[in-house]
């Protein structure tokens, strides 16, 4: 683009007619739920732009994919996968949206998502909405896991729909989809990226996160997203803790003289033996690339057991707040009417159940409840005090790995940061395997250092072969 060899209409005519071949025929891969009807028009404006004064960053004229439950204020629909929110017409954008328009990205799109972020019922399958259908794996369609719930973006990013997608975590939805894709993904630390109009599961664990094929690519995201938002109070304890460029923290020898931790209880004594091959020969190539590997390291907590009731009690109050100020094309106002509007259209909303939203709407939604409270003040002691904070003290160590999404749970509860980078494909049925760095609160940059010294070393990102 630099070179003037190419455009943003180019890149935008590009990503369309792929997703036109694979998307929507072909394969079938049926990621994206709609396309912006201005990205066209945004790409022309973008390469005036470009051409009178030059680029505003990066990011100007890349096109981004956001995962359905980020408000965007324009022609696009807001539902996170629900039929209950299919006309749902966001009247802004949120704050990260606003973010990547000032810094010149295009909106390409909405990807198709698992349903309610993965909080419908127990036995929702991964990248399944009643919305969009079912999500399925470029690696193997119908036959891999897509990963949840951020399964769209991650299927676009790895089919190369897109340049770069935005996904959404609460425990594991930007990680899981990013391992199943053989991709990178970054779950932030909480409180880096503004939650402002993004379809909520519960506060204290959710965030977005950037999507992509390589780990610069999502470190130019990351810096982008980032942001002092004053109506999401979490981001203020993020004052002077980001940067608008985390690009300057990859090193391709970044991974000499780090200390890893490797926590295998509970964690890779669960692995098939492929994939524990996989994760074996990845520390094995951090060792011979400086890194100094602490294996094992035990986990206090491991063995407590961890339950989903903060989301189940948060999900209620944070839900209502977010729909209660929906404009009247909305079919739905609160949790309740998302029940009932499931129940009379339960043929095609209900084909899974509905078993967490009802279990949500049986608390009071004003998290005074007891059992709320003392779970919240377990969640946080487990996964920090007991948990990540004192295996990190106790063996000085610059960062924990996890095999793809194992270890999502903890540094979720914890609100601490992980990125995930592609550590190859399992000998028994070709499934991508992820290598996951966690750390504590913003060691964004240091995990950033210890994955892209990892990536560049082992380039096993692969994109998929698939059959037109």
């Amino acid at each position: 683009m630099a070179r003037g060899q190419l455009t943003a209409r180019d890149l935008v005519l590009h990503y369309l007619g792929r997703i036109a071949e694979i998307d929507k025929s072909g394969p079938t891969l049926n990621s994206i739920l709609e396309v912006n009807p201005d990205a066209l028009a945004t790409a022309d404006a973008l390469d005036a732009e470009r051409a009178l004064h030059g680029p505003r960053g990066p990011m100007h004229g890349i096109p981004v994919v956001l995962k359905d439950n980020i408000n965007t204020g324009d022609k696009m629909h807001t539902s996170a996968g629900s039929l209950a929110l299919a006309d749902s017409r966001a009247a802004e954008d949120a704050f990260i949206v606003r973010q990547l328009r000032a810094a010149g990205a295009i909106i390409l799109g909405k990807s198709n998502m698992t349903e309610w972020a993965n909080f419908m019922t127990e036995n929702m399958p991964n990248g399944f909405s009643s919305r969009g259908g079912q999500v399925l794996n470029p690696y193997a369609p119908g036959q891999l896991d897509t990963g949840g719930s951020s399964s769209g973006s991650g299927a676009a990013v790895a089919a190369n729909l897109t340049a770069v997608a935005i996904g959404t975590e609460t425990s594991g939805s930007i990680l899981s989809p990013s391992s199943q894709h053989n991709i990178v993904g970054i779950k932030p630390t909480l409180g880096l990226i503004s939650r402002t109009g993004i379809i909520p599961i519960a506060h204290s664990q959710d965030t977005a996160g950037p999507m992509a094929r390589t780990v610069r690519d999502a470190a130019i995201l990351l810096g982008v997203m980032a942001g002092i938002d004053t109506t999401d109070p979490a981001t203020m304890a993020s004052v002077g803790r980001t940067t608008s460029d985390y690009t300057v923290f990859l090193d391709s020898e970044g991974l000499r003289g780090a200390r890893i931790g490797v926590p295998r209880e509970g964690f890779y004594t669960k692995l098939p033996e492929d994939k524990l091959a996989l994760m074996n020969q990845a520390l094995e190539r951090m060792e011979a690339l400086g890194a100094e590997i602490v294996d094992p390291v035990v986990i206090p907590s491991i063995s407590e057991p961890w339950s989903i009731d903060v989301l189940i009690y948060e999900f209620k109050s944070d839900l209502n707040a977010y729909l209660s100020q929906l404009g009247p094309r909305a079919s739905v106002h609160s949790l309740a009417e998302v029940i009932q509007f499931n129940e009379a259209n339960a043929e095609v909303c209900l084909k899974h159940g509905q078993t967490l939203l009802v279990a949500a709407e049986k608390t009071s939604g004003t998290l005074t409840d007891k059992e709320y409270i003392e779970a919240r003040a377990r969640d946080l002691y487990f996964a920090t005090s007991a948990g990540i904070d004192f295996v990190m003290k106790e063996h000085r160590l610059d960062a924990l790995v996890f095999p793809s999404n194992w270890g999502a749970s903890l540094p979720a509860k914890a609100g601490y940061p992980s990125i995930t980078v592609p550590g190859g494909f399992a000998a028994g049925n070709g499934e991508p395997v992820g290598v996951t760095f966690s750390g504590l609160a913003y060691s964004e940059p240091t995990l950033l250092r210890l994955a892209y010294a990892f990536e560049q070393a082992t380039n096993h990102r692969r994109a998929p072969q698939l059959e037109l």
